[in-house]
């Protein structure tokens, strides 16, 4: 069962993620759909992370990467709905200085539309 949902909306696309990220297929698939995100050319990404139970460095990893690639084309990519031991590995990382940080999904659309 697919655990990554692709919606496209705000100019961009927001991602649902679901479940554990613990370095298998799941893992390899979430790599190759932010990368087919951004072949797009997209400028927007919100990644929902509410149905989230685990992430593995190697998933943290390949969100890292895609965000650069957003950067690089002068787009952004916005985290939402982390749980507290999900936000907690985002703080001792201080990916939290790497990723704009949302508390829900209306305060990331939010992000987009003020820009």
């Amino acid at each position: 069962m697919s655990q990554i949902k692709v919606e496209e909306q705000i100019g961009g696309v927001i991602l649902q993620l679901k479940g554990q990220f613990i370095g298998g297929d799941e893992t390899d698939e979430l790599r190759s759909v932010l990368k087919g995100i951004t072949e797009q050319d997209k400028k927007n990404l919100i990644i929902n992370m509410e149905k989230v139970t685990y992430l593995n460095s190697t998933a943290l990893g390949i969100l890292i990467s895609a965000h650069a690639s957003f950067a690089k084309k002068g787009g952004k990519v916005v985290i939402c709905n982390l749980a507290k031991s999900i936000e907690n590995i985002f703080v001792i990382t201080k990916l939290t200085l790497v990723f704009e940080i949302a508390l829900d999904l209306n305060s990331a659309i939010k992000i987009f539309s003020n820009n």
